[in-house]
């Protein structure tokens, strides 16, 4: 068999999958990713290991998969933006620094200090808790897309928090390593602020004054489909703009695209053409290829106890942090919960963190592992969690369509 056709035969055992199990998961309450999620998990070398099958002989197959998936994420989180308004978002920047900053805070020192309880010195214990202090919001935003509470005060507070979470981490990480390089590296430091704030500067003023010309300018030319061409060629170059200019996640370079698009005309030809795609084929395999990438096999049973603690501080760090930060600028109890639990997954930040503190000798094999097990526990707990605290806004009026929800948030953020 080619090589294209055991990737043929993988794609469709993935997506059939995926939405076979996200069918079911609605069926018990719960968000469709929570199926697809765990269906990852059975596909991969946890159990079934499809890409190590018999007739697989390509060993690059699961690494194509994987790229697929990142795209898919990408496109996930280009959408998230392009739901929202930038005003709204900004109407919200008190409460998402806030809960932004200390959702990074509190799970940094509750897993500094869990490293010193076991007997761990500082530079292991402050990758560890780096690696807690990280969130991957692109689970939680699908699940509130799901909900229909994308634009919610609290859905825009979360996105807004998630950003600044970003900042945090990569600037508490860029500190940490000139620390470890000699303590003395203030410039270093100040350059990654700088550069952060440039991206940020440029991203937003690329989008407010020359992506509206362009865009219209595209809209008018007899090519086909040129303006969702237009949309998915920058989002790639914000996504690479983040990681490359300003050294944070592509996913919050390609969210940003979103919110720029979203002010354009343009922006329902957009949604209708990229939704189709990246829910029908990139998105599916995302959320699959988490599942792919983790082998419960290779976890040390007998490190069970640091796998639960490190996972319990990642779940109490975020809820009471983020929590407590969105209760400060007067958010409701419930409301405050409901987002402390939307920044309860980790990702791609998290594994990257904690695979540098591998390599750098800073992090034990062990430890690494558990770090994989915990974030394997929160992506899986956060949508049925998420599902649960929404619940009893959507028991406030269970007949209500759900087009007609839209007044209500349109009151709850003016």
């Amino acid at each position: 068999m080619s090589d294209f056709l055991q990737l043929a035969v993988l794609l469709v055992i993935i997506l059939v999958a995926a939405k076979v199990s996200g069918y079911l998961s609605t069926l018990i309450h719960q968000p469709a990713v929570f199926g697809e999620l765990l269906v990852g998990v059975l596909l991969g070398p946890s159990l079934l290991n499809i890409t190590q099958l018999s007739f697989i002989t390509n060993t690059h197959v699961g690494d194509f998969i994987s790229e697929m998936g990142e795209i898919g994420v990408l496109l996930l989180m280009f959408l998230a933006g392009l739901e929202l308004h930038l005003k709204d978002l900004a109407k919200n920047t008190r409460v998402s620094a806030t809960a932004g900053i200390l959702g990074v805070i509190l799970p940094v020192g509750m897993g500094l200090g869990f490293g010193e309880l076991t007997g761990m010195d500082f530079n292991h214990g402050m990758f560890l808790g780096l690696t807690l202090g990280a969130t991957s919001v692109s689970i939680s935003a699908q699940v509130l897309i799901e909900l229909k509470k994308i634009q919610s005060k609290v859905g825009l507070a979360m996105l807004g928090a998630a950003v600044f979470d970003d900042i945090l981490v990569i600037l508490l990480l860029s500190t940490f390593l000139a620390f470890l390089g000699g303590g003395s590296n203030f410039g270093e430091i100040v350059m990654v602020f700088v550069k952060m704030v440039v991206f940020l500067a440029l991203s937003v003023g690329v989008g407010l004054w020359l992506l509206p010309l362009i865009t219209r300018w595209t809209s008018k030319l007899p090519i086909s489909q040129g303006v969702a061409t237009l949309a998915l060629v920058i989002m790639l170059i914000y996504g690479l703009a983040a990681e490359l200019l300003g050294g944070m996640a592509a996913i919050t370079g390609t969210f940003i695209a979103g919110l720029m698009f979203a002010r354009t005309p343009e922006k329902g030809i957009i949604e209708t053409n990229l939704h189709s795609m990246a829910y029908a084929f990139f998105v599916p395999i995302f959320f699959v290829s988490i599942g792919l990438s983790v082998n419960l096999r290779t976890l040390d049973i007998q490190a069970l106890w640091i796998i639960l603690g490190i996972t319990v501080i990642a779940i109490l760090g975020k809820i009471i942090g983020a929590g407590g930060g969105a209760l400060l600028s007067k958010f409701s109890w419930r409301e405050s919960l409901q987002l402390g639990i939307g920044m309860i997954s980790r990702g791609e930040v998290g594994l990257i963190i904690a695979k540098l503190g591998l390599d750098s000798g800073y992090l034990s094999a062990d430890v690494f592992s558990a770090i994989v097990g915990m974030i394997l526990i929160t992506t899986l707990v956060t949508p049925p969690l998420l599902r649960t605290v929404f619940k009893k806004d959507d028991e406030v009026s269970p007949l209500q369509p759900a087009l007609e929800a839209e007044p209500e948030i349109k009151k709850e953020n003016s």
